[in-house]
């Protein structure tokens, strides 16, 4: 699996992402511009050694990278209707997360509205946390594919 972080901006969410991924065989792509250096103290301290084990990638233009991506793709927001465990994942599909203050940028949604997946939560919640909610639907794509870890 493939996950990517459009924009982030609090380190330690990503550096979380960064053990799960390690954890999983995931690789993670960061989408420019990010809110921290990836020299980060807190970045580095919350993915403590697991970085030397996971395959990151730091890109600036998201929209081209999925132009040509070889794996389908799905993007993660809150303001979807249908729900992450509705989507059948493929043993490669990459997930797809906006940053913590904005979420993603409308034209993805504008470009591939049946692409959009949410995870349920009581009326009047914002949202998860993004280490969190990358987890989730990472692991629901795990288990769809019985769980095959590289």
């Amino acid at each position: 699996m493939i996950i990517i972080l459009c924009h982030p901006q609090i380190p330690a969410n990503t550096g979380n992402i960064v053990r799960t991924c390690h954890a999983t065989g995931s690789e993670l792509v960061l989408v420019h511009p990010l809110g921290f250096k990836t020299d980060d103290k807190s970045l580095r301290r919350a993915g403590l050694d697991y970085w030397e084990g996971v395959k990151v990638t730091i890109i600036d233009d998201l929209m081209d990278y999925l132009e040509k991506a070889p794996y389908p793709f799905y993007f993660l927001s809150s303001k979807a209707t249908k729900f992450y465990s509705e989507a059948k994942f493929e043993e490669r599909s990459i997930l797809i997360f906006g940053s913590e203050v904005a979420g993603l940028p409308p034209e993805f949604f504008e470009r591939w509205p049946e692409k959009f997946l949410t995870i349920p939560m009581k009326e009047g919640c914002r949202c998860l946390n993004l280490s969190n909610a990358a987890a989730i639907v990472l692991y629901e794509a795990l288990r769809q594919n019985l769980y095959l870890l590289s």
